[in-house]
Parts: structure tokens; C-alpha cells; sequence
């Protein structure tokens, strides 16, 4: 008598993860940059938010071209309102613009183009860590970063660390062809970059470093706003530890918030997690990413897209 044959789905064959046709749990994919950001775009995945491998043996999915500088640093990618992916990542250390390409499958990928943010402000020394937020009640994409400009906030001016003194910037755009004037997004007090927004109900809520150097802070706060344009509030105490952190990305595992986080000076990943957005505890022990990470932005996809992208890279 012929045995009836299993159905083993290619998701388990290939990650040794099974996920069934019912639960159907999306996949987390990391956007992120080695090294100087020089060779381009890594992904790496997890099928429970804590550890993550790397997709193409590691290297690089996308080489940059984007910029004078032709790096990949920063990258964030989201899922826009047309199901497309969306990504802007910092494309030099003393540019005024920021990179932008998209994908429908995250494997084949539009002409990279510059995005000339700064280009009107005389003074701007640069544009780092670029995000995207997708906001639903105007129909439009906030495209937001870290700005120094010459002159600006002087009350907050160190003579250290190249005297860098950022605050957050935006744009919108419907198309990524045409973009609002720049405005001033964030001013909290203190030098703030690495700025990324969730949505939280009703709410906003933005998770920052602050890059204050003297007195030393060099850790992740957050502030909240009801619109996404702002204004948002006195950023809270720090949730992260006795470390330098930076680049936080978020999201929720089975209803709960992960922040990811680059220990940069341990050349480690770190992360914590909160019910509440308000009480918060360290999970770095338990995560685990590739060697090397530098810090990105974490996106869900689907196991059927998944799939398909695990079978190409």
C-alpha cells in the first residue's frame, strides 16, 4: 500500500523554521550596513524577533551608486500604501542629500537617486540616518533625518566630536518625484539624530538618541505627539543602559515592543522590550545577530514572500 506523502512547506526546507498555512506569522526581516557602509545593503532575518541570520551568506543585496560617496549607511526600509518597498539611507558623511530607491520584491530594485534635502541651507554640514513613515490621514510619505547646520542652536554647541550638533528635519512626498519644503521635525533641547516613528493608537511615538556628549548621555529616549508632523514632547528618561547606544529601530513580537539598538562602542546589537512603552527591560542576552551589524531598521514580510526571496538570495 503507497504511503501518503507529507507536505513539508518550502519555508521549513529552507530555514528549518516550519510555519503552518494557519498561522501564517509574518517574517522579520533587518535592514542594515557593515563595515563604513561602503559595499551596500544587508538583510538578515528572524522568525521570532529575537534571532536573526544573514540572508546571501552575508553580503551585499544592493551595491550603492547613489551620492559622491557611493555608501549605504542608515538603511530603512518600509512597506509604502502601494505595497512597494520603500528605503532612504545616508549616502556620505558631509553630503546634503539622502539616497531613495524602491522594490516590489525587495530583489530587483529602481535606479538609486539623491534626494537633495539640504541643498537650500548655505550651512548644513550633512544629512544622516534617514527614515520613512507612511501617514495615512494626509495620503503621504514623511521623510525625516539628522541635520547639523553651521550656526544653528548655539546654546547646545560642543566643541567635541567634530562639533556636530543635530537636530531632526522632514519632507513629505506622495510620489518620491516631488517633496515639500524641509522643516524643522524635532527640537528637544540637546543634539538628537537616529530619530525613528511608530505608530501607537492615536499617538506617535518617536524613539531618539540623544548625542549629547557633555555631560555624556549617548543613549535612547522617546517623546510622543498626536500628528505626525509634531510638535512632540520632552523626550522621557533613557530606556536603554550603562552603554553607549544608537540607531534604534522598533517593532512588536507577539504584542510587545522590541527596540534594537547598535552597542557601537561593544561592536555588539542590543535591544530592550516594554509592554507599556513605559517600563522597560534589557534583552540583549537574548538576541543574537550576524557578525558585524551595524544598525538598520527592522520590517515585517510575508512566509510566501519570504519565500521568494530566500529562493533568489
Amino acid at each position: 500500500m503507497m504511503k501518503k506523502l507529507s507536505f513539508i512547506p518550502l519555508f521549513w526546507l529552507l530555514t528549518g523554521h516550519p510555519i503552518s498555512a494557519q498561522q501564517q506569522k509574518p517574517v522579520y526581516l533587518f535592514s542594515y550596513f557593515k563595515d563604513n557602509g561602503q559595499d551596500g545593503l544587508h538583510l538578515a532575518y528572524s522568525t521570532d524577533g529575537y534571532q536573526y541570520k544573514a540572508l546571501k551568506q552575508d553580503s551585499s543585496v544592493l551595491k550603492p551608486t547613489a551620492g559622491k560617496d557611493k555608501l549605504m549607511r542608515d538603511p530603512c526600509i518600509i512597506r509604502g500604501h502601494d505595497n512597494r518597498f520603500h528605503m532612504v539611507w545616508t549616502v556620505s558623511w558631509n553630503e546634503k542629500s539622502i539616497g531613495y530607491a524602491s522594490s516590489s520584491d525587495l530583489i530587483h530594485w529602481s535606479p538609486q537617486q539623491t534626494v537633495p534635502v539640504m541643498a537650500h541651507e548655505p550651512g548644513a554640514r550633512n544629512c544622516w540616518a534617514p527614515e520613512i513613515v507612511y501617514d495615512a490621514s494626509d495620503k503621504q510619505y514623511m521623510v525625516y533625518w539628522a541635520t547639523t547646520s553651521k550656526g544653528q542652536f548655539p546654546e547646545t554647541q560642543d566643541t567635541t566630536e567634530n562639533a556636530y550638533n543635530h537636530r531632526i528635519y522632514y519632507v513629505t512626498t506622495r510620489d518620491f518625484k516631488t517633496f515639500s519644503p524641509t522643516r524643522l521635525l524635532y527640537e528637544p533641547g540637546f543634539n538628537v539624530i537616529d530619530a525613528t516613528i511608530q505608530k501607537n493608537g492615536s499617538q506617535y511615538v518617536m524613539f531618539l538618541k540623544d548625542e549629547t556628549r557633555t555631560p555624556v548621555q549617548k543613549n535612547i529616549k522617546l517623546a510622543f505627539s498626536n500628528a505626525l508632523t509634531g510638535p512632540y514632547s520632552k523626550a522621557g528618561n533613557p530606556i536603554t543602559g550603562n552603554y553607549w547606544a544608537e540607531g534604534p529601530t522598533a517593532t512588536k513580537v507577539d504584542g510587545q515592543w522590541i527596540v534594537y539598538f547598535d552597542k557601537y562602542r561593544d561592536h555588539a546589537m542590543g535591544a530592550v522590550t516594554s509592554k507599556d512603552l513605559k517600563n522597560w527591560v534589557d534583552i540583549s542576552d537574548k538576541i543574537s545577530f550576524p557578525k558585524g551589524t551595524r544598525h538598520g531598521t527592522v520590517f515585517t514580510v510575508s512566509p510566501d514572500e519570504w519565500q521568494k526571496l530566500t529562493l533568489e538570495h
